[in-house]
């Protein structure tokens, strides 16, 4: 149910508003004056503020001011004195709305539905930022995590293409997000490609895109990934499975900043940076002639490593205790404890998964304990 706080110093006002509110289903509050509507702003959280402008002692632009400060709720201002200049005034200050008295009961409801579906909306974004962070948030405070953070804070300002290496499940996506954020093309697009999950035969008109008709399938034009993270940052994720054929077109792209979509004789100018991550050792690739040379100097201006779990053991704590946190939330559930024993057991198993291993096990365990998780809990949902 919509919770409303109306601030009027007009009691009048304030019951004839309850009322009509009440009718259609909203919780109401109200206060005489601006120091009591702040009071309770700080106390509760609300859908949508209606706000009286002309009142004794602080007046509402000065209300609406530092209600902003607390929080994003829509504030609508409601007046009997008002000029086209307080009006002006009011949205300049940021009310969402401003409405005349005597007030027309359709306009109110109307104002009221829009300005909390707008409440709801921001909530919704404020949710999903959260969880967008949650997942792709940095844990650790060991040594080899401080330098690789040092390492992103230097390369990401700059356009230099970086290859990040490391066992599956180590993090690599995320140095690569990480790079993105902390870049000058943070607000432009973040493209990734699984070039393992791509058929070779698709991986071109993936990366490139096509014209129509260039090959059966091709009904219509398509833009490949590089134009779509133009402006941007396109992650070449697992590039030591990409075709040779495909490698010589990159190679192409970072030399000459265009790509030619397939079927098509077009060049196309592209403004990326580039990105690319792998789990196999490049050099090896190079020798056994699966993996060009030349392109493995064009991607590798930086080099960062990620190292595996068992090499930061010392991050294993707080890593679990961010999945307990995050998966308990998604349950609903009640944050649970874990003893130092079962932390022990932890950090004694070889997580050759890595984090997205230990993520697995801590979700397990998380479903499957009903309180503390105890080091026998440990054992017996974990097979090694």
């Amino acid at each position: 149910m919509s919770r409303i706080l109306v601030i009027d110093d007009e009691k009048s006002i304030r019951n004839t508003i309850r009322e009509i509110l009440e009718y259609e289903k909203y919780t109401v509050d109200d206060a005489a004056d601006g120091a009591s509507g702040l009071q309770l702003v700080k106390e509760h959280k609300y859908d949508a503020i209606l706000c009286d402008i002309k009142m004794p002692n602080m007046d509402g632009i000065e209300v609406l001011t530092r209600i902003y400060e607390m929080t994003d709720t829509p504030v609508i201002m409601i007046s009997g004195h008002g000029t086209i200049d307080t009006a002006v005034e009011a949205i300049k200050k940021g009310a969402y709305d401003y409405i005349s008295k005597p007030l027309d009961l359709n306009r109110l409801l109307i104002t009221l539905r829009n300005a909390r579906d707008r409440s709801s909306l921001i909530d919704e974004t404020r949710l999903l930022k959260r969880r967008i962070e949650a997942n792709y948030e940095m844990i650790g405070t060991s040594e080899p995590m401080q330098q690789i953070r040092s390492m992103i804070a230097k390369v990401a300002p700059t356009d230099a293409r970086v290859l990040i290496t490391g066992e599956n499940g180590t993090g690599k996506e995320l140095v690569a997000r990480h790079l993105h954020a902390l870049s000058h093309r943070s607000t432009g697009p973040f493209i990734e490609v699984n070039c393992a999950a791509i058929p070779a035969e698709l991986i071109e008109s993936n990366l490139f895109g096509h014209e129509k008709g260039s090959f059966t399938s091709a009904i219509k034009q398509h833009k490949g990934d590089f134009e779509q993270a133009n402006g941007g940052t396109i992650f070449l994720d697992e590039i030591g499975d990409m075709s040779l054929s495909a490698q010589s077109k990159v190679l192409r792209a970072l030399q000459e900043n265009k790509i030619t979509r397939v079927g098509g004789d077009k060049d196309i100018p592209v403004d990326v940076r580039v990105i690319a991550a792998t789990n196999k050792n490049i050099r090896e690739e190079i020798r056994n002639k699966t993996f060009r040379e030349d392109l493995y100097h064009r991607l590798s201006v930086i080099v960062i490593e990620v190292p595996p779990l068992h090499n930061r053991i010392e991050d294993i704590p707080l890593l679990t205790d961010h999945f307990i946190t995050e998966f308990c939330i998604s349950m609903g559930k009640a944050k649970m404890e874990i003893t130092p024993e079962a932390m022990d057991e932890l950090k004694d198993i070889p997580w050759t998964g890595n984090i997205r291993e230990l993520k697995n096990v801590v979700e397990r365990l998380a479903i499957l304990c009903d309180s503390a998780i105890t080091a026998a809990d440990v054992k017996r949902f974990t097979v090694y």
